[in-house]
C-alpha cells in the first residue's frame, strides 16, 4: 500500500535507524561535513565516511498541505515538511510533520524525529517542539556554480534554424494510438519545412520509448523508425537531459557538427488515455516494487507528485518574499486568457481571479488552476542545417542561444529553497551566450508544469528581480499579449494541455513566423522558451530573422 525503499547496503544504515530511535547521517571525517542522501565518499574533498549519529532536532524549512488522496493508507489532508537538521541546516529531509494540525504547521517551526515502523522500515517523520521562529526569514543556500565562459567565439546556435513544425490533434481522452498522434505531427512537421522523408537524417525525442508506461512516450526511436521507415544517420532519446528542450537542442548540436542535415525532433504524451485504460484494467493501488534512487525520499511519504515536491520551494518563497497566492493566480488567469484565442486549447472558457482562489486545492498553495492539465497530443520540429534553410518554404526561425549548464545540485529537496530547482543556472548560461537581454524578449514560453514553475523562470531570466516575481505578475497586465513580455500566448500548459515543453517550440515558430491568428503578438521578433519542470531545466533564445 505505501511505496517504501529498497534496503541496500548503501541505505540501510538510515532506514532501519529509527529501531533504537535515533536519526543517523554519515559525516566526513576530513571536513566535519554531513552528507544525504547517503554516498560513497565526501563530494567536498573526498574523504572517507562515517554514520554519526545526530539529535534528531530540525526546523521546518519548506511545507506543503496536501489535499490529494494518492495513497489508500494516508488520508489528506495531511502535511508533507522539508525539514533542515540543526546539526547542518544544508542537510534535509523530506517527511511528514505529525502531531499537529496542517493550519499549525509554518516555515521556522522547530520539530523532532519520530518514527514510524513499516514492515523492516522506521520512517523518520517530524513533531513540532515549539512555535515558528517569527523572525527567522532566511537560511543558508548552497553555492552556486560559476557561469563558464563560452569556449569559443564560434556559436554553434548560428549553424543551424527551426525550419518545420507540426502537431497532432490535442485532447482529453483522445483513445487513439500515441503512435499515430506520433505520425500525424511528424509528418505535418515534415511538410511545412518543405521535404520529404527521405531528407530525414536524424531524430531526436525525449524521454526515449522507455516512458511509454504511464502515457508519457510512444515507444521511442525504434517505433518511429519503423512507422515511418526512417534509415537516420543519427539518433537521440532519452530523460537525462536539460529539460524537454533539451532533445532539440541535442539535435541542433548533430546538425552543427555536420553529422545530420535535417533532424525530426518529437514528443508525445497520452497520460489521459493512458488513465482510462488503466482504469479499465482495474489497477490503481500501488503494490509494486520497492522505490529506489532518489524517489525513495519522497515517495513514502506521501509526496507522490511533482506538485508536493515544488510546492515545497513555492511556500518558502512566499514566507521569505511575501508573494501571495492571489499573486500566483494571475499566470494561470492570464494564460486562460490566451487559451480563448487558440483553437486547440483544451479549456478556453474564461476564469477570473475569483474563480481561480475558489478551486479546489492540491497541495498548498497549489488549487487545481495552478497544475497543468493532462491530454493527449505530439508535437514535432524539424532542426536544419543553415545553409540549406533559407531555401525552405517557410521563414527559418533562427537560434540565438542555448541555456544548459547546472550551476546547482542535481536535487529536488537538498538544493535551493527560493525557486524552483535548476534553473538558475541554464537561465544565466543562455545570457552569456548573446547581446540580447530580456527586455528584448517579446514573448516568453515558458515551462508551466505549476503556476510556481513559471514564476521560477520569470526571475531567473531576469524579466524581474529574485523574489520580485509576485509583484511582476500581479494584475496580468506586465504579462498579457501587449504587456511587457507575452506570457505563453497559447494559454500555455495550464490550459492548452500538457505537451510537456514541446507545445511552447510550436507556438514560438508560430508566433515568430507571423502565423498565430487571433493570438498574434504584433511585431514579435525574439521568443524565449524554457522546459524542464523542475529536475533539470533548460531554455532556448529564438529571433524571427531576416
Amino acid at each position: 500500500m505505501r511505496p517504501l525503499p529498497e534496503l541496500t547496503p548503501e541505505n540501510e544504515f538510515f532506514w532501519t535507524s529509527g529501531a533504537d530511535g535515533v536519526l543517523r547521517f554519515q559525516l566526513c571525517v576530513a571536513c566535519d561535513r554531513y552528507l544525504h542522501p547517503p554516498g560513497p565518499d565526501c563530494p567536498h574533498c573526498g574523504g572517507d565516511l562515517e554514520v554519526r549519529a545526530v539529535s534528531g532536532r530540525a526546523t521546518v524549512v519548506g511545507f506543503t498541505v496536501n489535499h490529494q488522496q494518492w495513497l489508500p493508507d494516508m488520508t489528506p489532508p495531511y502535511v508533507i515538511g522539508l525539514v533542515a537538521i540543526d546539526e547542518d541546516p544544508l542537510v534535509r529531509l523530506t517527511t511528514v510533520i505529525v502531531d499537529s494540525e496542517p493550519d499549525d504547521v509554518g516555515i521556522g517551526l522547530p520539530v523532532e524525529v519520530r518514527f514510524e515502523q513499516h514492515e523492516d522500515v522506521w520512517l523518520p517523520v517530524f513533531a513540532p517542539t515549539g512555535n515558528p521562529a517569527s523572525d527567522q526569514q532566511t537560511w543558508p543556500e548552497p553555492e552556486m556554480a560559476p557561469v563558464r565562459a563560452r569556449v569559443s567565439n564560434e556559436k554553434f546556435e548560428s549553424k543551424v534554424a527551426l525550419t518545420g513544425i507540426g502537431i497532432s490533434d490535442v485532447g482529453r481522452r483522445l483513445d487513439r494510438d500515441p503512435l499515430g498522434l506520433t505520425m500525424d505531427a511528424c509528418r505535418a512537421a515534415v511538410a511545412d519545412a518543405g521535404l520529404t522523408l527521405d531528407d530525414i537524417d536524424g531524430l531526436s525525442t525525449y524521454p526515449g520509448g522507455g516512458a511509454r508506461g504511464g502515457g508519457h512516450s510512444e515507444g521511442g526511436i525504434p517505433a518511429v523508425v519503423e512507422a515511418l521507415r526512417l534509415s537516420p544517420t543519427w539518433f537521440n532519446g532519452g530523460g537525462e537531459t536539460h529539460g524537454q528542450g533539451g532533445s532539440i537542442v541535442n539535435a541542433m548540436l548533430a546538425v552543427a557538427s555536420g553529422l545530420c542535415r535535417h533532424v525530426l525532433c518529437f514528443r508525445t504524451v497520452w497520460e489521459t488515455t493512458a488513465a482510462l485504460r488503466a482504469k479499465r484494467s482495474a489497477g490503481g493501488i500501488h503494490s509494486g516494487p520497492r522505490v529506489s534512487g532518489e524517489m525513495e525520499w519522497r515517495l513514502p511519504y506521501g509526496a507522490m507528485s511533482a506538485a508536493n515536491w515544488i510546492a515545497l520551494q513555492a511556500n518558502h518563497h512566499m514566507h521569505r518574499y511575501g508573494t501571495t497566492r492571489e499573486q500566483l493566480g494571475w499566470i494561470a488567469v492570464t494564460e486562460r486568457a490566451n487559451a480563448a484565442l487558440n483553437p486547440r486549447a483544451i479549456y478556453r472558457d474564461p476564469m477570473t481571479i475569483d474563480d481561480y482562489l475558489d478551486a479546489r486545492m492540491v497541495t498548498t498553495p497549489f488549487g487545481l488552476f495552478d497544475c497543468d492539465v493532462p491530454c493527449d497530443g505530439s508535437v514535432a520540429v524539424i532542426v536544419s542545417a543553415i545553409d540549406v534553410a533559407r531555401d525552405m518554404p517557410n521563414r527559418p526561425i533562427l537560434v540565438e542561444a542555448v541555456g544548459t549548464q547546472l550551476t546547482e545540485r542535481f536535487s529536488w529537496d537538498q538544493g535551493t529553497l527560493l525557486h524552483e530547482p535548476l534553473v538558475n543556472g541554464p537561465a544565466a548560461h543562455l545570457w552569456s551566450r548573446t547581446d540580447l537581454t530580456a527586455k528584448d524578449v517579446d514573448i516568453a514560453c515558458l515551462y508551466d508544469g505549476f503556476s510556481f514553475n513559471c514564476l521560477s523562470w520569470m526571475e531567473a531570466l531576469g524579466f524581474c528581480k529574485p523574489g520580485e516575481g509576485g509583484p511582476f505578475i500581479e494584475g496580468g497586465t506586465r504579462i498579457a499579449r501587449d504587456g511587457e513580455v507575452a506570457l505563453n500566448p497559447d494559454g500555455g500548459q495550464l490550459s492548452a494541455g500538457r505537451l510537456h515543453g514541446y507545445g511552447f517550440f510550436y507556438e514560438a515558430v508560430d508566433q515568430l513566423r507571423g502565423r498565430a491568428g487571433e493570438r498574434q503578438i504584433a511585431d514579435a521578433e525574439v521568443a524565449v522558451i524554457s522546459t524542464g519542470g523542475g529536475h533539470p531545466g533548460g531554455c532556448v533564445l529564438l529571433t524571427r530573422g531576416g
